[in-house]
């Protein structure tokens, strides 16, 4: 089912949602206790479309929001999208210099957002371009607006001009500009319409078995893909009750899996090693917990089938994706071998395109490494404003250039080994931390493995491994004599460096710019 023509935008399949799920819970506000039908969610995206209408939000208009996980996240972004506006979602996690640049760059000049979270001041932080801040979350300051307030504004605007509003939508209007995270420079905005986020994630949605009935605990950030497109969005499409979960706190979320019946969870491994390690983990119930995505490139084999055994998920895949491709490229599927779910990230998603290809361009063979390169409906059509940035990530004949090295076995299976520029050369060796990663994580006395390329001055760079242990007794010696059992002899680590946790953004990936930060010592 094409899921961007059926529906033509996202407000309009919020509209579907209410006419096909009607009373049934869509969202619930855990922290408040409030909770909204899929009718509720319906007419309260109707007056916040109204109120973004009276604020003066017109097509085309790029407004920002810039809040951690709540239910007025979601309505700030439906209001937007529902006036003709394009949703700019800002990183928790960034501070005033990044914050003042997006906006700038995008010319957003209206920022919904709270007025304090993990002890930062937003709305300190913003800079003197923002025409009108509305407040989500928290007290008001200065001229701000309340969120009370900003609904109220809608009461000047007929409900028949945000019905125009919404029906004036078509599949190929922007809905958003999600910027990357910039670590290989100032950050770019991915432009992406309303037909490919409904048409990438009605299939995936499907593929991940998302119906009503299911409950999904979102932990992931929404001014991420996987909290925004495949999280909440998924789930006003398929039926699925929405639970935000403001912060991760590990008692927090195994009493809200227990108290909720939770039924899906998606993450990175660390989120689950958490749950796992946990020591009051069995005194909750979580047998509510169907199907989980553990959020990485590589995933260890032992970890998917801990999930089932010790999570208790019934089913447990594998996906990939990146920002410029609407976050999907391949997935696994029900019914996949274990070990082709847990050495892969699945096979190309539907009506795409993807090869992995040398430096000339060109497909290779099976079980030979290259660039990943994606074509098809869900790539970019560019970043904002940055004709120059385009043109190098996709070429003349539409290939997205990922900058993943990856390779197919027989059986149409990709494997991402490493990022392209990741991969460190070792005595003239190409070597890929994800892959060395894999290895190390298979240690039983290792909980998390992060693999860099540190300077030698033989060998031009060499494996340096950064452990979370999962056995205090684990030695780096030992690791070391390990996996010179089981690697090249130019992929093992000539250093293990032991740490308590593993530096993350606020995505939750692993901070390699920090961990370079601490090698280079």
């Amino acid at each position: 089912m094409r899921h961007d023509l059926e529906f033509r935008s996202i407000p309009r399949m919020v509209r579907s949602s209410a006419e096909r799920f009607g009373a049934a819970e869509a969202l619930a506000d855990l922290d408040t206790g409030r909770r909204w039908s899929f009718t509720d969610v319906d007419r309260t995206m109707t007056e916040a479309v109204r109120a973004a209408v009276a604020l003066g939000v017109r097509p085309g208009d790029r407004v920002a929001v810039w809040g951690p996980n709540c239910p007025e996240w979601i309505f700030a972004a439906l209001g937007i999208q529902g006036a003709g506006g394009i949703l700019v979602p800002l990183n928790t996690r960034f501070k005033a210099e990044e914050v003042g640049y997006i906006l700038a760059k995008s010319g957003a000049r209206v920022v919904f957002t709270v007025s304090e979270f993990l002890g930062t001041d937003f709305l300190g932080m913003l800079p003197e371009s923002v025409r009108t801040a509305v407040v989500m979350r928290g007290p008001v300051k200065g001229d701000a607006l309340g969120w009370t307030d900003f609904l109220a504004l809608g009461e000047k605007v007929p409900a028949e001009a945000a019905d125009r509003a919404i029906d004036a939508l078509s599949p190929d209007d922007p809905s958003d500009i999600m910027f990357t995270s910039g670590t290989t420079g100032r950050p770019k905005g991915v432009v992406l319409t309303h037909g490919q986020s409904l048409r990438a994630y009605g299939w995936l949605s499907g593929v991940f078995t998302f119906a009503p009935g299911d409950r999904y605990l979102i932990i992931p950030p929404f001014f991420h893909t996987l909290g925004y497109k495949a999280g909440w969005m998924a789930c006003l499409l398929r039926g699925v009750t929405i639970l935000p979960q403001l912060t991760f706190d590990v008692d927090e979320v195994l009493a809200r899996i227990a108290e909720e019946k939770v039924s899906i969870v998606l993450g990175p491994p660390t989120l689950f090693e958490d749950l796992m390690r946990h020591p009051r983990r069995k005194d909750h119930d979580l047998s509510s917990l169907r199907f989980t995505v553990p959020t990485a490139t590589t995933v260890p084999a032992e970890l998917v089938r801990r999930l089932r055994s010790e999570l208790g998920f019934d089913l447990v895949l594998t996906a990939y994706g990146l920002t410029e491709s609407t976050s999907l490229v391949s997935s696994c599927h029900p019914g996949d071998d274990a070990e082709d779910v847990a050495q892969s990230v699945g096979r190309p998603a539907l009506d795409l395109e993807v090869i992995v290809a040398g430096e000339d361009g060109r497909a290779l063979p099976v079980g030979e490494r290259g660039e990943v390169l994606v074509r098809g409906y869900t790539v970019t059509s560019g970043y904002w404003d940055e004709p120059g940035e385009t043109a190098k990530a996709i070429d003349a004949d539409g290939w997205l250039h990922t900058g993943d090295i990856g390779r197919f076995n027989e059986r149409g299976f990709l494997a991402i080994v490493d990022r392209k520029k990741d991969m460190f050369i070792a005595g003239g060796f190409n070597a890929y931390p994800a892959e060395i990663e894999h290895i190390l994580a298979g240690h039983p006395g290792v909980a998390e493995v992060a693999v860099i390329g540190v300077p030698d001055d033989r060998l031009g760079e060499v494996a340096a491994a950064f452990v979370v242990r999962g056995d205090a007794a684990l030695t780096g010696w030992e690791l070391i004599a390990w996996a010179r059992d089981r690697m090249a002899n130019f992929k093992v680590p000539r250093r293990v460096e032991f740490i308590d946790a593993m530096p993350r953004n606020a995505s939750m990936k692993v901070d390699k710019g920090a961990l370079r930060g601490r090698g280079a010592n």
